[in-house]
């Protein structure tokens, strides 16, 4: 697992809940991938109530439109739900209600920070930099690989979820 500059610092909990939102190019597949699965795991664990998750998009291409339908195929295969869920845009706004913004990749990370208020930038890490191999989550939509995205994003939530319960 990689710690670095790029790690958040030590996460506040407001008011008793972690409140985090995974970021994408789209918010079709990856972002709402992590979203469910970390809902899904946080759950599993018994600890739902101590997590707000969501997702977003850092571009306005697929604004108001479902996940992409390889990526709910996906997610129902593991038994999870994500009906319901449409693109937004992330906002500068977001820097402040959520604790954590999780990109995918390094090129969501660039265009997070374009958006990001002064001082908010240590709110901002990536996923798979929870994971032992830190990288780039390769993006489904290009690769059509929506099982390696899958196993990448459980493998980046369950880091993370170790990670934030390690803190404590």
């Amino acid at each position: 697992m990689r710690f670095d500059s790029k790690q958040p610092n030590v996460v506040p909990r407001r008011e008793g809940r972690l409140a985090l939102l995974f970021v994408c190019h789209g918010n079709i597949c990856r972002s709402p991938m992590a979203e469910f699965a970390m809902k899904d795991l946080v759950a599993k664990a018994g600890r739902a109530d101590e997590f707000e998750i969501a997702s977003a998009a850092t571009s306005a291409e697929e604004l108001g439109n479902p996940v992409y339908p390889p990526a709910r195929r996906k997610l129902s295969e593991h038994g999870i739900s994500c009906a319901g869920k449409t693109a937004r845009r992330l906002r500068p706004d977001d820097f402040e209600r959520w604790d954590m913004l999780i990109g995918m990749d390094d090129w969501n990370r660039r265009n997070m920070m374009r958006v990001c208020p002064k001082g908010r930038e240590d709110k901002v890490s990536l996923l798979l930099d929870y994971t032992d191999d830190p990288r780039d989550l390769v993006d489904p939509w290009y690769t059509n690989d929506f099982d390696a995205a899958w196993n990448d994003v459980l493998a980046g939530c369950e880091g993370l979820l170790n990670y934030l319960t390690q803190k404590e």
